[in-house]
């Protein structure tokens, strides 16, 4: 190829040079994108958003989805639990608003998508690099209840094969005592756990480029 050549091929290829052997055999490949730089469904945007504001009017404080701020979520629905127990009507905005907020801060962590269509009792968050499913809105009931939510699938689902080394080692973690066993921290840190550990396992399988998409959880 003469000089001239390789000049108009550089030119028309923005000043790439390729041989006339063909394009690289993954030319055409672009990788995965990453759920945690998606933005989250409008329903749950604002949800979140509404207890960023609650928090700020009542505690002069910003959030920011970190998992540093889960602490004064924890206050939060601390003092919820007590106004709720003298005005019951607002539970269902608290806890929507919380558990969008934890689950936000989740999925921003992890890596996850929302899956939230009908009543917020069938809404889950589905973790993209473990087999996870769970309904953070669920864990925010339970925290302002003090108590099982029946139905709200507060508590972490994974595939049957896994289920059983995730749940020798989450009972390795020992007793706790109630608030702090249903507060929005602690909540975080078993997801964390959870994570961790099947990511070790497929890990050790050989799966660990594995993901999950709404299709492996909504068969």
């Amino acid at each position: 190829m003469s000089t001239d050549e390789r000049d108009d091929q550089k030119e028309q290829t923005n000043g790439a040079v390729h041989e006339d052997d063909g394009p690289a055999p993954d030319a055409d490949l672009e990788p995965s994108p990453d759920p945690r730089d998606a933005p989250p469904p409008v329903a749950v945007a604002e949800l979140a958003a509404a207890c960023v504001r609650f928090v700020a009017a009542k505690y002069k404080v910003p959030l920011d989805f970190e998992p540093e701020t889960l602490s004064l979520i924890d206050q939060y629905v601390r003092d919820g639990r007590a106004e709720l127990a003298l005005k019951p009507e607002p539970l269902d905005l608290l806890q929507a608003s919380i558990g969008a907020y934890l689950g936000e801060t989740m999925r921003r962590a992890f890596g996850a998508t929302w899956f939230c269509d009908g009543d917020h009792d069938g809404w889950r968050l589905d973790f993209t690099y473990v087999y996870l499913t769970l309904n953070p809105i669920g864990m925010a009931r339970e925290a302002l209840m003090l108590g099982t939510a029946d139905g709200w699938h507060a508590h972490l689902e994974a595939d049957a094969g896994e289920r059983e080394v995730l749940e020798q080692r989450l009972a390795s973690l020992g007793e706790i005592d109630e608030d702090e066993f249903y507060a929005p921290t602690t909540r975080f840190d078993v997801v964390e756990i959870a994570v961790d550990t099947l990511r070790a396992k497929m890990q050790d399988d050989g799966n660990g480029d594995v993901t999950f998409g709404p299709d492996d959880y909504r068969k």
